[in-house]
């Protein structure tokens, strides 16, 4: 009886902690904080594929190192046609060593 009901402890207790694991997606890759000024958040996101930037809908890179600190509307697409433009412009800065890589 005492093992029964060990085992089943146990079973809920590791169940608890693997569906309390969060699963990454690339939603999850941005994390949006509202500021006082009204209409206006932080966001923290990944920056891009530098494959993807010519893609209708590039995607984030989820193993970049560094990530975005970003402020303004908070409907703002990490992924729009406005950050897509000022990747690429960071882009050919950095290609052709008009700017530094950080």
């Amino acid at each position: 009886m005492k093992k029964t009901i060990s085992l089943l402890s146990n079973l809920l207790l590791s169940s608890t902690l693997f569906w309390g694991v969060p699963l990454v997606a690339a939603n999850e890759l941005v994390e949006t904080e509202v500021v006082d000024l009204a209409g206006y958040c932080h966001m923290k996101f990944a920056p891009m594929h530098e494959t993807t930037l010519s893609w209708d809908r590039p995607e984030l890179n989820t193993d970049a190192e560094k990530s975005i600190d970003f402020y303004g509307p908070c409907d703002y697409d990490p992924t729009g046609t406005a950050e897509v433009r000022t990747q690429r412009a960071i882009l050919q800065r950095q290609l052709h060593g008009d700017g530094s890589s950080d």
